[in-house]
């Protein structure tokens, strides 16, 4: 059945609006999804978060016009076309949206999977393995970490893992791996089988440090499709199927999620040619994407893990490199931040209320 375009109607914008207004629409809109058209409902094209993520690794920025990121030329069906037709031309082509259109390419209907994860490896977020790195001693947050493990340090009210683990909770994720070694004990009394927080936890020890990508030697089984593997101190709002799905997408072995990292130079830098003055920029804002410590995983990935053996995922990922696997990398444009230092804890204590409460 084709959904009137009232269903969706909140999904349309105009191409002279930005790549902001489209990620609006995406966030707030069920249909995840915004559709470029002119006021007859013409389809220009599509924008999707995968769209936006890669537009921001290429350098596009929030303000810049839509038409920079958007799909020019995306995957339609006729008004003619059977539901079945197009469920199948979905699950081919892996997408989870295919606009309806007549034969002036008017958009006339929407025909969208409700579950995002429904044409990936595993059909829902429940089946995707979470595994948490616990393991770590907080060496820059003493004295807390004296008498806590860093992932216990409150937090709102509650430890940072239970915010961690109610964020995957609420998104549908319930199998979880908490790789453990400092303090343990703590974190263990506390969460126990994971059922009091609408989760299963399986715990695996560390009995000396492992890394986080040899600490995945201790996986009791093969996961049945891709799995998350995050470090414990991670404080994020993401939307862990939008991940999911870009993975499957890209068709690749491991993506890492980053982060764009801005510095400001605190000189003039000087350029020239040879010994000629050129010119100079003063305090210059330069940009990187840097590891921001979460990761999905093909389960063939772990044939690249030597069980006993330290590993970091850095490693890994130049492990896949040099045996030509790809890999990929998936920019994080939510809220995120690396509880490493007091001054990181300081402003996660800062945001909290603000961005997971509000």
């Amino acid at each position: 059945m084709i959904q009137s375009l009232k269903t969706f109607e909140s999904a349309f914008l105009s191409p002279d609006m930005s790549v902001l207004d489209a990620l609006k629409i995406i966030d707030n809109a069920r249909l995840q999804i915004a559709l470029v058209t002119d006021e007859q409902r013409v389809l220009f094209g599509t924008v999707t978060d995968g769209d936006i993520r890669r537009g921001i690794l290429s350098g596009v920025r929030l303000e810049d016009p839509v038409t920079t990121v958007m799909n020019r030329t995306p995957l339609t069906a006729n008004v003619a076309s059977s539901r079945a037709e197009r469920r199948a031309l979905m699950n081919l082509k892996k997408v989870h949206h295919i606009p309806i259109v007549d034969a002036a390419a008017r958009v006339v209907g929407l025909e969208h999977i409700d579950d995002i994860l429904s044409n990936t490896p595993v059909s829902q977020a429940k089946d995707v393995w979470v595994v948490l790195m616990l393991g770590g001693e907080g060496k820059r947050l003493r004295p807390l970490t004296e008498d806590l493990p860093k992932p216990m340090i409150p937090l709102g009210g509650k430890p940072l893992l239970e915010t961690i683990v109610a964020n995957f909770v609420t998104q549908g994720f319930k199998q979880f791996f908490f790789c453990v070694n400092y303090k343990a004990d703590i974190i263990r009394a506390y969460f126990s089988d994971g059922s009091a927080f609408g989760a299963n936890i399986v715990y695996m020890t560390e009995t000396e440090p492992m890394g986080t990508a040899g600490a995945l030697g201790l996986l009791p089984d093969l996961p049945p499709g891709p799995f998350i593997v995050m470090n414990g101190d991670i404080l994020t709002n993401s939307t862990f199927a939008h991940l999911i799905r870009f993975h499957d997408q890209t068709d690749v072995q491991a993506t890492m999620c980053v982060r764009k990292y801005q510095h400001q130079v605190p000189y003039g830098i000087v350029r020239s040619e040879g010994t000629r003055f050129s010119s100079i920029e003063e305090k210059p804002l330069q940009s990187y994407f840097i590891n921001a410590g979460i990761y999905v995983l093909d389960p063939g990935v772990l044939k690249y893990v030597t069980k006993g053996k330290p590993m970091d995922m850095p490693d890994l990922f130049e492990t896949l490199a040099a045996q030509n696997q790809e890999s990929a990398v998936f920019p994080i444009r939510e809220y995120w931040l690396d509880i490493g230092r007091m001054q990181d804890l300081e402003q996660a204590r800062a945001d909290y209320h603000k961005v997971f409460v509000a």
